[in-house]
């Protein structure tokens, strides 16, 4: 089923055409077009975007969120160069990999970018050391629980960290252990994703909005949502889905294809099929790579059963099993046996814009 804020998107872009009374405010080189009864409090709302945008070093508090494969130099410039804030993905890079990727930024855009790397990776603190060395500003933690540790770190270099909450608690602890800013997301994401939607994160943690900067991510993909968010008191909005389609994302035409002509239906979640499987659901269109996964548990249960492999093989073969199929997906174009992760916006997406475009219709509309 869609989700309430991909319902509540679809419905505000029909009714766009009907407003014509608009009210244009433009705070730090910020405009929002926006009609007077979508904000009870319209100048809070534009201040917090402008928080962001300040925090971010950018003309538009819009984050590109870190695709593995698909959010690399060309991307992230684009949308830097557009007035966002593009970051990379450092998930399957190694740390010269990463250096190398680096580079290419700094030399596609003078504009700010960030890094996101996954915490559980087995070289989290070489990867970290490349941001520190590469004088990255902005460093986004993610895939796991930051420690103080790694958040002291990265903030030692001189970089502003950002960790993504996925609970008020989390967010707590995050700021208790050194944290500048906090990314909510909810389970309309694309890929690995948590059992709680944006909208009701977005106020779970909107105490902490007063506090620092928090952006809100999970099938955002037009204005209208981008204006309520701010409304709720974010800071701005990370799209993820959206920017994949756009025409500077390497992602394989086959890809982009699916993508185009899916709709929020198809962006499914991968089942659990037994709660001693510690799983993270994964969002992704529904294809004979999604099936494999769900009969692969059924195997594993069995052997588990039957005592033939231990709980923690099991898990190990489970968690194994989206290694290479994203890079089968999105950059090898195999949409079958791939894996392509989308978020329940992907059904607002008809058709492949300049990025440069895709911001004007979050921010202008």
């Amino acid at each position: 089923m869609p989700s309430t804020l991909s319902l509540i998107q679809r419905r505000a872009g029909q009714l766009g055409a009907r407003f014509r009374q608009r009210t244009r405010f433009q705070i730090s080189g910020l405009p929002l077009a926006l009609a007077p009864s979508h904000f009870a409090d319209v100048s809070k709302a534009i201040g917090r975007a402008a928080l962001g945008a300040r925090f971010l070093g950018c003309r538009y508090p819009v984050l590109g969120g870190a695709m593995t494969w698909v959010s690399e130099a060309s991307l992230v410039a684009a949308i830097s160069n557009a007035g966002g804030f593009g970051t990379l993905a450092a998930g399957a890079l190694s740390p010269s990999d990463l250096d190398a990727e680096i580079e290419r930024t700094y030399a596609s855009t003078g504009a700010v970018f960030g890094v996101n790397l996954v915490t559980l990776n087995p070289e989290i603190d070489a990867l970290l050391e490349v941001c520190l060395d590469r004088d990255v500003s902005h460093i986004v933690l993610g895939g796991g629980r930051p420690s103080a540790a790694q958040i002291a770190r990265a903030k030692s270099g001189g970089a502003k960290v950002i960790c993504f909450a996925a609970s008020l608690q989390m967010g707590l602890r995050h700021l208790r252990n050194g944290a500048d800013a906090l990314i909510v997301e909810g389970h309309e994401a694309g890929g690995h994703v948590g059992p709680t939607s944006t909208l009701t994160l977005a106020q779970e943690l909107s105490p902490l909005m007063d506090r620092v900067p928090v952006f809100v991510a999970g099938g955002i993909a037009s204005g209208a949502a981008f204006r309520m968010f701010l409304a709720l008191g974010a800071a701005g909005c990370q799209l993820g889905t959206v920017f994949a389609c756009a025409q500077e994302s390497r992602m394989h035409p086959n890809a982009k294809a699916a993508y185009l002509k899916a709709s929020a239906h198809d962006a499914v979640l991968t089942p659990r099929l037994d709660p001693s499987l510690h799983i993270i659901p994964v969002r992704s269109l529904r294809n004979r790579a999604h099936d494999a996964f769900v009969a692969l548990q059924k195997d594993v249960l069995a052997m588990v059963r039957e005592g033939r492999i231990s709980p923690s093989e099991a898990q190990h073969r489970i968690e194994g099993f989206w290694a290479g199929r994203l890079r089968r997906g999105v950059v090898d174009g195999d949409v079958e046996e791939g894996s392509l992760m989308a978020g329940q916006s992907v059904g607002l997406v008809d058709r492949s814009l300049p990025v440069s475009e895709i911001i004007e219709s979050i921010i202008g509309n």
